[in-house]
């Protein structure tokens, strides 16, 4: 599975989004179902699917799926 399958699915599996939903507006701000519980999920599945761990501050930033792709890309993984 490429590396962004893996974080597509992430999101559907979290949110149930659709990945035709999935795109740079996809964020904390227009998904009502975002909340502290789901964007820990999201970055436990991100660390495992990519074997990383986040610093705090970046956990915190995980607020969208664009600032997710430019957090990941923080950690090397191409996407």
């Amino acid at each position: 599975m490429e590396n962004l399958e893996k974080y597509n699915n992430a999101f559907v599996e979290v949110f149930g989004a659709k990945v035709e939903e999935l795109n740079d507006d996809y964020s904390k701000d227009n998904v009502g179902e975002w909340d502290s519980v789901h964007q820990l999920t999201l970055v436990s599945i991100f660390e495992e699917a990519f074997d990383i761990m986040f610093d705090p501050e970046d956990i915190m930033e995980m607020t969208s799926y664009a600032k997710g792709k430019e957090l990941l890309q923080k950690y090397e993984v191409e996407l």
